[in-house]
């Protein structure tokens, strides 16, 4: 109980205080609506790395009651003294402040918070392009500011008593009215087209990034969309970080598969992958086939997979569409992780498989024809109503109706035991109906295959009895011969 109530301290949060979004590239960072949520933070993470010398620098200073003063606007001095102002309002943002106290330095945090809107809207304006000087300590002053400890995360809780389901609300980063504009301004320097690569990667370096792709879990929904947002446009702006993002999402993704089974930003993660596999050049690199087999499709593994399925089915369904000749890998590659207890996973499997399949040519189709549709069967069969529905669904499909007609002779004598027991037994009349429908769509495509898998299960059906039989007549007398 002591634990649930330490719990519910640190992550409860006012639900009006909820902001999704990130700010869109038109609007003024200015409309920013700061929080009151009160959570007390704890260590989450390791030490930064050393090797990051911008973004590891001294302890972020806190500044004595009344040190912070308004400093004039920009558009109140001559051109000739705006760098060395701008310096001194990236000086006034490296101040940290303790968001757990509302009442705390009320004026010092305002006046921060309406500095970083002047420097959003300089950095926006593109009025002077910033010192090289300037924008090292630009940087400087954003890593002090978002990369830190994260507060515990949810699945951390190791209370044996079941988390409540009010708790599950996302956590809010208190200091988010501050973050999000720190973000902001992040976003408009790597979007700038003043921001020249040449210089700004000195900065935003691999080190910078990495520390950048740890934050992904947080668990601050409106963090990850601006992380995610960042992260691709510097993927798209500094071509040479590229090979270094890609491989270090890998590595997230092993850790979270083999290792920890949790991560707060896989489904950002992947967004971001979508867009670059759509960017993929033809023919696809060994690199990027091995980055399917390595990685996306054990994603399929974790139980949270439903957090970020819709993200990985799309990354999934690209790389076929890309190279059609990889859909025997992907389909085996479902095949391999296929759950077995979890009836809402299966679901999940069965709508990327119709994906899939719609995007398969009939030669890869043939590759894998007879797993697939014993895997299918066991699916029909299934008592739980979704997954059997979901199953025959997929004679709905168009194209996939198409292939399976092509290989009809191969597929009904591998389903059709499974379709006689839907019609026999099913307790659903949604899954008896559907099976009925595609009973009658084989036996309008090949009449006499129909009655040729119906002769050879009738046979099959009376050998069954027939052992049966013999199994119990043997038992009988083994029961009289032992009394």
């Amino acid at each position: 109980m002591f634990n649930k109530i330490i719990k519910r301290g640190h992550r409860k949060v006012v639900k009006s205080d909820v902001d999704y979004g990130y700010a869109a590239e038109g609007r003024s960072s200015g409309n920013v609506s700061t929080s009151n949520v009160v959570v007390n933070h704890a260590s989450r993470g390791g030490a930064p790395p050393p090797q990051q010398q911008t973004a590891s620098a001294a302890e972020p200073a806190r500044p004595p009651l009344g040190t912070i003063e308004n400093l004039p606007m920009f558009r109140d001095v001559v051109v000739l003294e705006r760098q060395s102002l701008f310096l001194r309002k990236v000086k006034i943002c490296c101040f940290q402040f303790d968001f757990s106290d509302t009442l705390k330095m009320v004026r010092e945090k305002e006046i921060k918070r309406q500095t970083l809107v002047e420097l959003v809207d300089f950095i926006q304006s593109g009025s002077t392009k910033i010192t090289e000087s300037n924008q090292e300590e630009l940087i400087r002053m954003i890593s002090l500011n978002i990369f830190r400890c994260l507060p515990p995360a949810s699945h951390e809780n190791t209370a044996s008593e079941k988390v409540e389901a009010e708790e599950d609300d996302p956590y809010l980063e208190p200091s988010w009215p501050h973050l999000q504009l720190v973000y902001e301004l992040l976003l408009r320097y790597v979007v700038s087209s003043d921001t020249d690569t040449k210089v700004a990667k000195r900065y935003i370096d691999n080190a910078f990034v990495l520390r950048l792709l740890d934050l992904f879990d947080s668990e601050d929904p409106r963090e990850r969309e601006y992380l995610k947002t960042i992260l691709h446009r510097i993927y798209g702006k500094f071509m040479v970080h590229r090979p270094f993002i890609r491989k270090a999402i890998n590595n997230i993704f092993y850790r979270f598969i083999y290792e920890t089974g949790k991560h707060s930003g896989i489904g950002e993660l992947l967004e971001i992958l979508g867009s670059i596999i759509n960017g993929f050049a033809l023919p696809m690199k060994e690199e990027h086939k091995v980055f399917l087999v390595r990685a996306l499709i054990p994603l399929h593994k974790p139980k949270p997979i439903a957090i970020y399925h819709q993200q990985l089915s799309y990354c999934i369904t690209q790389f076929v569409e890309k190279d059609y000749k990889l859909a025997d890998t992907v389909i085996r590659g479902l095949l391999k992780y296929w759950p077995v207890t979890n009836s809402q996973k299966e679901v999940l499997f069965l709508g990327e498989l119709e994906e899939v399949l719609d995007a398969t040519q009939a030669v890869e189709f043939q590759h894998c024809v007879v797993p697939l549709f014993r895997q299918i069967a066991r699916c029909l069969n299934s008592s739980h109503f979704q997954v059997a529905e979901r199953a025959l669904f997929l004679w709905n499909n168009e194209h996939i109706f198409g292939l399976i007609a092509q290989n009809r002779n191969v597929i009904l004598p591998i389903i059709f035991e499974a379709l006689e027991k839907n019609i026999q037994s099913h307790w659903n009349r949604a899954v008896h109906g559907l099976t009925v429908n595609v009973r009658k769509m084989f036996l309008e495509l090949d009449g006499d295959l129909f009655e040729e898998c119906r002769r050879q299960y009738i046979e099959r059906r009376a050998k069954s009895r027939e052992l049966e039989e013999k199994r119990e007549t043997i038992w009988q007398r083994l029961a009289v011969q032992g009394g």
